[in-house]
């Protein structure tokens, strides 16, 4: 049941945007893979390489205003209510009609694929988080900090002249916030996550995803998305990665959840562990494929 063709990449429009995506075919179930903050879809090039050798056929896109998708018009913003929408309107293109999909979101990525699980359940097969249980609960105290910090930022981001630097150095960059990332992979995702400009290469994404966010992160709401996922559900833990002090609250949540840390891995675990990832991931499909 193994396959190797080479990845397809597509644009399609939802929502209102162009959206960039690469699909890794495979005559199995579907896989939908979600990148996470300031990522890209080829950030899962190896973990759908190794799912789709087991038969299954990978689909990942680049959210709005990330990687090659298209970045909002004037006086837009990116809410995570807009990714959901997203997605909504582009299932229709990424998962045959009438099939369910096993839906995968990681960080940021997590937190939407959770939302839109909340509410779409019955379309999917399982859910996978990897370290995709949200950011830490903040004080509503600090709403209007909050919004205050959003304001500043938006304004320097719209008045910054964007940076031109090289592909080394936009792998440097990346590796300063993930040491474990190697030379050919840093190499590909320096390449993919850029584009061309005058004088060198250029970050993608759209520079308002480096502002604050405008609201505050209430655990309590986020939990009760999670609540309402009425699939098995599979959460991801790097050993050195990002844990939550309510962490196991959030897994509480969960109607049918099962925990598994992969060791000596930080956050980015599809770069750093992609085989063991796709081991786990399998395994929590094949054990709830209907």
């Amino acid at each position: 049941m193994s396959d190797t063709r080479e990845p397809v990449e597509r644009f399609v429009r939802a929502n209102g945007l162009e959206h960039h995506v690469v699909e890794w075919p495979a005559e199995g179930p579907t896989v939908l893979l979600a990148h996470g903050f300031l990522d890209m879809a080829w950030s899962f090039r190896d973990v759908a390489s190794a799912l789709q050798g087991r038969g299954y056929r990978c689909v990942a896109w680049d959210w709005r205003g990330h990687g090659e998708s298209e970045h909002i018009g004037a006086g837009g913003y990116y809410h995570f209510a807009d990714y959901v929408l997203d997605l909504e309107e582009l299932w229709p293109a990424l998962v045959p009609e009438g099939d369910k999909a096993h839906l995968v979101g990681h960080s940021m990525g997590g937190s939407a694929v959770t939302m839109f699980a909340s509410v779409r359940s019955e379309q999917l097969h399982t859910v996978a988080l990897l370290e995709g249980l949200g950011p830490p609960d903040q004080a509503v105290a600090k709403a209007a900090e909050k919004l205050q910090l959003w304001l500043h930022g938006v304004a320097r981001a719209r008045a910054k002249t964007p940076r031109t630097f090289t592909l080394e150095q936009a792998v440097e960059r990346m590796r300063r916030q993930n040491p474990a990332l190697g030379d050919e992979l840093g190499a590909f995702l320096a390449e993919k996550g850029t584009r061309a400009a005058p004088g060198g290469r250029q970050w993608a994404f759209d520079p308002l995803h480096r502002t604050p966010s405008p609201s505050v992160f209430q655990a309590p709401l986020f939990t009760a998305y999670l609540r309402a996922i009425a699939v098995p559900t599979l959460v991801v833990a790097g050993e050195k990665g990002y844990r939550l002090g309510d962490e196991d609250a959030r897994l509480g949540a969960l109607s049918d959840a099962r925990l598994v840390e992969l060791p000596g891995v930080g956050h980015m675990m599809h770069w750093e562990a992609p085989e063991a990832l796709a081991d786990a991931l399998a395994d929590h499909f094949e054990a709830h494929e209907a």
